[in-house]
């Protein structure tokens, strides 16, 4: 019984570390074969235009108990006095299943994972007086992995209910409140087209204090011109956008670069080739190096991603020649990091204190 035990063990370890080594050397393909829906796209149904008017509809809103957004870590002071500005966040994926190709708003483990990914990623905008996240029927992981016109269906159709989250947004706060835009992932997708229809270029463009296009490319020729906004080249520039991608070495970003190629850019030409915007969150600039020591603090999370402590200190940052930010040899901050050394899940906890006071201080400039 005992050595039948041990060649079960045995034969666990093999197949742990054979599938280690398959994603490592086919993370493409694996991820096409785990992730990419196998059903017949079905159109979604279109929400009620005042549909979120309903506070059930966001994950982040003024008024709710237990706001995750609210959340401080472990060793996070209190922003005193608060940001006066409203929010708008967009979260990252949360179907992280291959059932279907949009999310269903009453799909309990996803609506679960979403609060947690708000709870880490959005809280350095905590202390802003108004701060929004919507639930929206986001698109399957996968809907990024594949040329299967269902991905981009899947993806205009969670877009929509973004608008309109958006829509009641805007209705909802003082006309001369500042707003902050900001997202993450699938959340950066959807803000960098947002912008394009519906900011730039209008009057309420000038009440954009800042854009946090986090973990998605931003293509400086295909992207940037059509989002209406520069890139931030200082620390205390306001009405402009701050996006990177955090890897450490040996860095491969090809998966990511592959899934951001099968977009087209605002302009309508591939992003193939195009030069990718990296914002130094340590600097408050583009591109550059900062040390260990300009980090005011890492998010460190526990294993279930609910909570977690600052580490100052912790990486630093630096932008390599492809576009993608090099946090060095990287750091343990959980399981999560992607193959390629690809720290997306993180992205935000490892800068979340400078994130913070950048948030800050450009609030503060556009007011000035």
């Amino acid at each position: 019984m005992v050595r039948k035990f041990l060649y079960l063990i045995a034969f666990c370890i093999v197949l742990y570390l054979g599938a280690r080594l398959a994603l490592q050397f086919y993370p493409g393909a694996l991820s096409r074969l785990a992730f990419v829906p196998r059903e017949k796209f079905v159109p979604q149904k279109p929400l009620a235009t005042k549909v979120y008017a309903d506070p059930k509809m966001w994950i982040s809103r003024p008024g709710l108990a237990d706001d995750p957004a609210r959340w401080a870590p472990q060793g996070a002071p209190a922003q005193v006095p608060p940001v006066r500005a409203a929010v708008f966040f967009i979260h990252p994926t949360s179907l992280l299943t291959a059932a279907h190709w949009n999310a269903s708003l009453d799909d309990g483990a996803t609506n679960e994972r979403a609060r947690l990914f708000v709870r880490g990623l959005a809280s350095p905008f905590a202390g802003a007086t108004e701060i929004w996240a919507p639930r929206y029927r986001q698109a399957a992981f996968g809907a990024f992995l594949t040329d299967d016109p269902a991905g981009k269906r899947a993806l205009d159709a969670a877009y929509a209910d973004v608008v309109l989250a958006f829509d009641q947004f805007l209705a909802s706060i003082p006309d001369d409140e500042p707003i902050v835009l900001a997202g993450h992932s699938q959340g950066s997708f959807h803000l960098i087209r947002l912008l394009h229809e519906r900011v730039a270029g209008k009057p309420l463009a000038k009440r954009i204090a800042a854009v946090y296009a986090i973990g998605w490319p931003v293509s400086l020729e295909r992207d940037l011109p059509g989002m209406g906004f520069p890139a931030c080249a200082r620390a205390d520039q306001a009405g402009c956008v701050v996006s990177y991608l955090s890897f450490a070495d040996p860095a491969d970003p090809g998966m990511m670069l592959d899934a951001w190629a099968r977009q087209p850019g605002l302009d309508g030409q591939p992003h193939k080739g195009s030069t990718v915007l990296c914002s130094n969150p340590l600097t408050g600039g583009i591109g550059g190096s900062a040390p260990a020591s300009a980090n005011l603090g890492t998010l460190v999370p526990d294993l279930t991603l609910a909570n977690g402590a600052l580490a100052t200190g912790a990486v630093g940052a630096s932008c390599r020649p492809d576009g993608m930010l090099s946090i060095g040899a990287g750091y343990a901050m959980g399981p999560y990091v992607l193959p390629g050394e690809n720290y997306h899940v993180y992205d935000i906890p490892l800068f979340w204190a400078n994130v913070r006071a950048d948030f800050a201080r450009r609030v503060a400039a556009w007011k000035r």
